[in-house]
């Protein structure tokens, strides 16, 4: 059974540095460089135990830090530890992950911090071709960040070794049971060697994850990194609740992106139509817009996260599946387009905005058909909201609420286009008229490894 480890009644105190926390100076080197020198709650309670070899179950809500909470131990033990085999270019760590896009994020961030040390990391995940991920794992990788299908085929097909994984990571481990990935989970566990340091990290902790834990973690412990009873959103977070016209949501949102203070914003809509017709809008409008959504291939996609998280655009629109795995800090507002579904979809959401200290808003836009959804996140999350108000884009009380100038209009410029690229059905509509009265090639694969060695 898990014990228990949290911040609850502790006395405001400074975070302590990572060098206070033991962790190998090559790591805290990189992460100097990069601005990060003292610890968030789940790093100060995760890294320590995680140091020691112990199994993790580790609680916190987005943005509080979790990805460092278990990578810095991660790297630090595949670096530098005496339990954990010398480096041979057969991976000692794997993390999972629900998305392409947090595999990316995480990757990235990985890379970052084992700047200095040389553990390789490769990112792994589906929508890329099969030959590049296996030539990455044909030169030596230490450790190994991926989404569960294309980790399960290359396992499969033998290219990717499991048996030398010491360290098992699960992040985000409700968004993957969420989307059916809990089978997947039980066969990349069953995949890599008994005795081994599990890391599970979560934002909620649902039954079935628990038992799945309890069933084969050995005696992990739990870390939350607020009290129990805490909010399950950010106190961070401004959140703007109103009733708006199906029809009016458009012009209502163009006055929000012109409020005081907006920066980076991502406005979520429930459906990939949606979603796109959004965007669209907002290019029209003049407005500097990417978007993230399923219609979109995965090429596009990336170029508008990579543009988003680089400032090219300030506005991104997204659904739900699209945007997990979109960690930028200094997201100002979120905006919820439509409802969403349930209460935990609501709390991702605007878990976007308020994040790593910073304060944000979060902007909800019921329509009169979604007054039962509203009704049901704000039971189950105490919002003390049962009968949001009715605004118009014209309101003097929506001004008043977001902070929007008297000189907002419903256009700020002339027409853009929105940043991507075309839908992914249009390009595979053009790539089978190019393969027309050809026959598939199948790849071909080298059976042979070169297992790149490498002493420390």
């Amino acid at each position: 059974m898990a014990t228990d480890a949290s911040l609850q009644n502790s006395p405001v105190k400074q975070p302590p540095t990572f060098t206070e926390l033991g962790v190998a100076a090559e790591i805290i080197d990189a992460l100097a460089e990069l601005g990060i020198t003292s610890s968030f709650s789940i790093q100060e309670l995760a890294i320590p135990i995680a140091l020691d070899g112990r199994d993790i179950i580790g609680q916190a809500r987005t943005g509080m830090g979790k990805t460092y909470g278990f990578g810095i131990p991660l790297l630090d033990r595949v670096f530098d530890d005496a339990d954990v085999a010398e480096l041979d270019g057969t991976p000692r760590a794997l993390v999972v992950v629900p998305t392409r896009e947090l595999a990316v994020q995480v990757g990235e961030d990985l890379e970052r911090a084992a700047k200095y040390t040389p553990v390789r990391i490769a990112t792994i995940y589906g929508g890329r071709p099969y030959e590049e991920q296996i030539e990455a794992l044909q030169r030596g990788v230490d450790v190994i960040v991926g989404t569960p299908g294309r980790l399960i085929d290359l396992h499969q097909r033998g290219d990717l070794r499991l048996d030398q994984v010491a360290i098992l990571v699960l992040d985000e481990a409700d968004e993957m049971l969420d989307m059916g990935f809990l089978p997947d989970i039980e066969k990349l566990w069953a995949a890599v060697p008994a005795k081994l340091q599990t890391m599970l990290f979560s934002a909620t902790m649902p039954g079935p994850i628990l038992a799945l834990a309890r069933s084969k973690m050995n005696n992990p412990l739990h870390i939350r990194a607020e009290a129990e009873d805490a909010s399950a959103t950010h106190a961070s977070t401004n959140q703007v609740v109103f009733f708006s016209h199906r029809m009016d949501k458009p012009e209502v949102v163009a006055r929000i992106l012109q409020a005081n203070g907006r920066g980076r914003t991502i406005i979520f809509a429930r459906t990939k139509r949606s979603a796109a017709e959004v965007a669209e809008d907002l290019a029209k409008r003049g407005f500097s817009a990417g978007a993230v959504h399923g219609d979109l291939g995965q090429s596009a996609r990336q170029r508008s996260l990579d543009a988003f998280r680089a400032g090219d655009v300030d506005i991104l629109v997204a659904t739900d599946v699209a945007a997990r795995g979109i960690d930028v800090d200094d997201v100002t507002h979120v905006i919820n387009y439509q409802t969403p579904d349930d209460p935990m979809t609501y709390v991702h959401r605007i878990g976007r905005t308020g994040r790593a200290g910073n304060s944000g808003t979060a902007v909800t836009l019921v329509g009169f058909d979604e007054a039962h959804k509203w009704e049901l996140i704000n039971t189950e999350l105490d919002l003390d909201n049962p009968t949001p108000p009715e605004w118009f884009s014209t309101s003097p009380e929506l001004a008043q609420a977001l902070d929007i100038p008297d000189s907002a209009s419903a256009t700020v410029g002339p027409p853009r286009k929105v940043h991507g690229a075309r839908p992914a059905r249009l390009d595979r509509s053009a790539h089978a008229r190019s393969r027309s009265g050809s026959r598939s090639r199948s790849s071909s694969r080298s059976s042979s490894r070169s297992r790149g060695g490498r002493r420390r």
